[in-house]
């Protein structure tokens, strides 16, 4: 039976974005926003969340759903889909959270841990919403998509996403109850499972080894490669909408990708399908196929701008600094908050605001902020008028490093401050 929660507790206001305060929830909402460049009606279905106009909700496999009042006397039948993932998928799932006790963990205290999404991601496995997964639905008239109905039922939920992580789980496919049961079962077969037979000694084994490289003559570098100049043997069959410029781009990307590989660099295995699209238009691919990677990745045109400009100056780290807040290490946002108020007394005879919020450091009257990535850089961002936060700079291990490399930037170009860079065909 799918259960019902009550109408979603109201998070602190925050201004437009009052209806998350994970990140997490943040992100159900960003996939909602960045599905439809229809603002008037994501408008109106704010303001009907926020007045209650949404009922109480119904959590199911693959959809959630409610009673909508609109402008009509009686409320309309809102809904909004997403896909449910195979037993495959969930096999994967379950055995990436298995993996970390900390993941659980997480999950029992009500947090969503950032490192579970991406390492299912890396295997495959979709656990918070991309913008193309949600499919509204509505009884009404209104022919958007997502009509006001739908969207406000978005908004509403997002809260209670907020509140409790395994919401998105049961929208997935399988609830908390379920979840918990499988994860007990993968225990207990790991418990019950025979020792391994006793092998070699490591320290012997290893000796060995040594003794084997001291007499192995070295292996040769490898040569640099060569550019990749082979071309397609024929075209591209009419009406594919291929080309064979783009195919034979695609080869020589391919080429290189393998030569990095070779030496070592196996970033780009790992990617998802929109860091890669991200990655691609990173590299100067020109207006024609970056609006093209717009278009079939489904993203958000500003959005994708975004993250193209988070991988010039961090490539896949700098996508996830700009996605996913985390919780670091205290003694290091302590440390990093010293330093950077001893370096601004010297650099200012004005008081600093300095706040701080799960990894990010931010300078408030000034529109800088600092993000400490995994990789314990510092990734300097500034904040525009349209309110969004924008890569400014290459990140650096030193916080206050990070903050000078952006401090000429407000303080001796006001005027352009807060400025959202222009579109322009290569994305920077």
């Amino acid at each position: 039976m799918s259960p019902s929660v009550p109408g979603p507790r109201r998070a602190p206001t925050r201004g437009r974005r009052a209806f998350a305060a994970t990140w997490w929830g943040q992100a159900w909402v960003t996939a909602l926003e960045d599905s439809t460049l229809d603002s008037g009606r994501l408008s109106r279905g704010r303001t009907y969340a926020r007045q209650g106009m949404v009922g109480p909700v119904t959590i199911a496999p693959g959809q959630v759903k409610a009673a909508v009042q609109g402008s009509r006397p009686r409320p309309y039948r809102s809904a909004v889909h997403l896909p449910v993932l195979t037993d495959a998928q969930w096999d994967t799932l379950l055995d990436t959270i298995a993996a970390r006790a900390g993941h659980l963990a997480a999950l029992l205290d009500g947090e969503m841990p950032a490192e579970l999404v991406d390492d299912a991601r890396h295997a495959g496995v979709p656990l918070l919403p991309q913008p193309t997964e949600l499919d509204p639905e509505c009884s009404c008239p209104d022919w958007g998509y997502p009509c006001k109905h739908a969207a406000a039922l978005c908004y509403a939920i997002a809260a209670t996403i907020d509140a409790d992580p395994f919401v998105v789980f049961a929208l997935r496919g399988r609830g908390r109850e379920e979840v918990l049961a499988r994860l007990r079962a993968r225990r207990t077969a790991a418990q019950a499972t025979p020792p391994a037979p006793a092998g070699l000694r490591a320290a012997g084994t290893y000796a060995a080894w040594a003794a084997l490289a001291e007499h192995t003559p070295p292996l040769p570098e490898l040569p640099e490669p060569a550019p990749h100049t082979a071309a397609l043997p024929a075209a591209p069959p009419p009406g594919t909408g291929l080309s064979t410029a783009d195919l034979e781009r695609l080869m020589a990307d391919t080429a290189t990708r393998a030569a990095r590989v070779l030496k070592g660099d196996t970033t780009s295995l790992h990617l998802s399908q929109h860091e890669d699209a991200t990655r691609i238009a990173a590299s100067n691919c020109g207006p024609e196929w970056f609006h093209h990677l717009i278009q079939n990745t489904g993203a958000k045109p500003t959005a994708f701008v975004r993250l193209t400009r988070a991988w010039r100056y961090g490539g896949p780290t700098g996508i996830t600094v700009a996605e996913q807040p985390h919780t670091p290490d205290p003694t290091a946002m302590t440390a990093a908050r010293t330093a950077l108020t001893e370096a601004l007394a010297e650099m200012t005879t004005t008081p600093v605001a300095l706040r701080t919020w799960r990894n990010r450091l931010t300078l408030t009257d000034h529109r800088i902020q600092l993000r400490l990535g995994p990789d314990t850089r510092w990734y300097p961002y500034l904040q525009h008028d349209d309110g969004d936060w924008w890569p400014a700079a290459p990140a650096d291990p030193d916080p206050v490093t990070a903050l000078t490399s952006v401090w000429q930037q407000t303080e001796a170009v006001s005027g352009n401050r807060g400025v959202r860079p222009g579109l322009r065909g290569d994305g920077r």
